[in-house]
């Protein structure tokens, strides 16, 4: 581990109001080196600079921890390279955390990284059908840069129990309405805006579930 670029990192973290430990960065440090090597192969991502994947995965995935106290049981839906997921569970490791993909060799992958740094669920499964079969298991779920607010809603709140949170990251682009989440047993309670280094914008939309999610939802295919 490169002990510079660990003090960079965290002092960038700390200007967020986010810690980031020794030991933490130990565990990303290894998490983007796995990432970018499979990247040779599979594509994972399009960041490959390591300032970019600093600030554009590690830090913007780890902004939630500023907003949302991280529960018992945590699920990413769409994990895909496993942002936000991966970077939540190292920090908040008590956290259990469930990497939801419809891609198996994402899954495969990031299988190895669970492995290689915290044990995490790694689950190869449509998230409609993630939304029956373990309907109201977690306390909170996340999902990243993967559908429309509208879809995603439908997607996270059947698996989200009641009282839990669903967080959608958001670039600044799309328009959110703040009242879809009622169709689902949400009620969207936060809007939290913010800027990487770079001055790119994002958003953190925070909805709570409130009621149950009628058994209709999640659709077996949203338009």
């Amino acid at each position: 581990m490169n002990i510079l670029q660990f003090e960079r990192t965290a002092e960038l973290f700390s200007g967020y109001g986010l810690c980031l430990t020794e030991e933490q960065y130990g565990l990303m440090d290894t998490y983007i080196g796995m990432l970018l090597e499979t990247n040779r192969s599979m594509n994972l991502t399009r960041i490959t600079e390591p300032e970019e994947i600093t600030c554009k995965h590690l830090l913007d995935s780890a902004m939630l921890l500023r907003y949302v106290q991280m529960p018992d049981t945590a699920a990413d839906v769409g994990t895909g390279a496993g942002f936000p997921g991966t970077v939540l569970k190292i920090m908040s490791p008590s956290t259990e955390m469930t990497l939801i993909d419809s891609l198996n060799k994402r899954i495969s992958f990031l299988k190895e990284v669970s492995a290689a740094t915290l044990p995490m669920n790694c689950v190869h499964m449509r998230a409609e059908e993630a939304g029956r079969k373990m309907r109201e298991s977690f306390g909170l779920c996340t999902a990243r840069a993967v559908a429309a607010f509208d879809v995603l809603c439908e997607y996270c709140l059947p698996l989200t129990h009641t009282g839990g949170i669903f967080a959608a990251y958001k670039g600044p682009g799309e328009e959110i309405d703040t009242s879809v989440p009622k169709i689902f047993g949400g009620e969207t309670e936060n809007i939290f805006e913010y800027s990487l280094p770079d001055g790119e914008k994002r958003r953190l939309i925070i909805v709570r579930k409130v009621s149950p999610c009628d058994l209709k939802y999640p659709r077996r295919r949203i338009k």
